[in-house]
């Protein structure tokens, strides 16, 4: 299926019916009084979050959302029928935004997360209710309120632990195929990979983690230049970046650390112009194409020293896997930690926990 992650929609709710001016008439029974009964609440509608769904394909092709309007009012206090709502599925991961302000409306990040997107009018007064002891034949009714009408942009940023993140060619494809589930495409020329890929990675029957891999990044990407610009949003949601470098050379006069460095350097200049918080992100450096060097360790430290790196770094060959089991394992115990870090943070916003608590001691390296 075709990757969308964008599309633009217009929601407009039911208007509520009118109440009614009606008055009882019946033989024998010359005093009747009011009987006007309420207008229907008009249709609303929401947005549920589905982890069933991956794309936002189907809001390409049905952009206009109505919801149909409640029922008027009638006599012998009959009130009208609401309107039914519509609910619209989207992908787990969707952020809605006001399309003409770009202001940020709601982030559908759970399974199972509701949303109004477009509130129902709500149905006018019967004149029943105005009847009192100084007005025993009103006439007065209400009519009901215009429903909400919105145009919404939805945007889906996919949900990952892992985002990789490296110019065309730097092997973001291979690795996830190697490590993951994914079945991404893979060639020997740049942008191969045309939209995002999610790959689960199984560590044991009952750990795992959630890897994304998006198209290359060339210098200028911040500024729309070739396709990775498209889909770094998708990395603001990981925990940790997985920064690919090719460290092989085909030329024998190119140095493959100078060459090396450059791209690296290129790409950290990219993330810094395009998202603060996506450049400050926890970013561990990956060497890759370890099977076409002679002298890995040493190209390694040559690129760590000159790159002037001092974060995690590792070497691995993702076409024969060499160096990738160390690599899943480390990210694995630093996911688990992270992870168990945000649980306590929320339960403590949450305010359900105690001092005793041994979860809550700072002390323990383990959190």
């Amino acid at each position: 299926m075709k990757f969308v992650d964008e599309a633009t929609i217009e929601v407009i709710a039911g208007k509520g019916g009118n109440g009614a001016a009606s008055f009882r008439r019946e033989k024998f029974i010359p005093k009747g009084g009011p009987d006007g009964g309420d207008g229907g609440r008009g249709g609303s509608i929401y947005a549920i979050a589905d982890r069933n769904i991956n794309t936002l394909i189907d809001f390409r092709y049905a952009r206009l959302h109505r919801a149909k309007n409640g029922e008027n009012g009638r006599g012998s206090a009959q009130y009208g029928a609401a309107a039914p709502d519509i609910t619209l599925r989207v992908p787990v991961g969707t952020v809605v935004y006001d399309h003409e302000t770009g202001e940020q409306l709601f982030d559908l990040d759970r399974h199972g997360e509701q949303i109004t997107l477009a509130a129902g009018g709500q149905g006018g007064m019967g004149n029943l209710h105005f009847k009192s002891s100084v007005n025993r034949a009103p006439r007065q009714f209400t009519y009901g309120t215009e429903g909400e009408q919105r145009k919404l942009r939805l945007e889906l940023k996919v949900l990952a632990d892992v985002g990789l993140l490296g110019m065309p060619n730097a092997g973001k494809s291979t690795l996830i195929t190697k490590i993951s589930n994914a079945k991404p495409k893979i060639a020997d020329y740049p942008f191969t990979t045309l939209h995002p890929n999610l790959g689960v990675v199984r560590t044991s029957a009952s750990r795992s983690f959630v890897v994304a891999d998006i198209p290359g990044l060339i210098e200028g990407a911040s500024e729309g230049a070739g396709l990775g610009h498209l889909f770094l949003r998708h990395l603001t949601r990981t925990r940790v970046l997985l920064h690919l470098v090719d460290v092989s050379s085909l030329d024998p006069d190119i140095d493959p650390v100078d060459k090396a460095v450059a791209d690296a350097r290129a790409i950290v200049e990219e993330l810094r112009l395009y998202d603060t918080e996506l450049y400050n992100k926890p970013r561990w450096l990956v060497l890759n194409k370890l099977d076409m060097l002679d002298n890995p360790e040493e190209i390694k430290q040559r690129f760590c020293q000159e790159f002037e790196w001092e974060g995690p770094a590792f070497a691995i060959s993702a076409l024969n896997g060499e160096g990738t089991q160390d690599l899943i394992w480390a990210l694995q115990d630093y996911l688990d930690q992270v992870k168990t870090e945000e649980y306590i943070e929320q339960d403590k916003q949450q305010e359900n926990y105690t001092p005793e608590d041994p979860r809550f001691d700072d002390s323990r390296s383990n959190l």
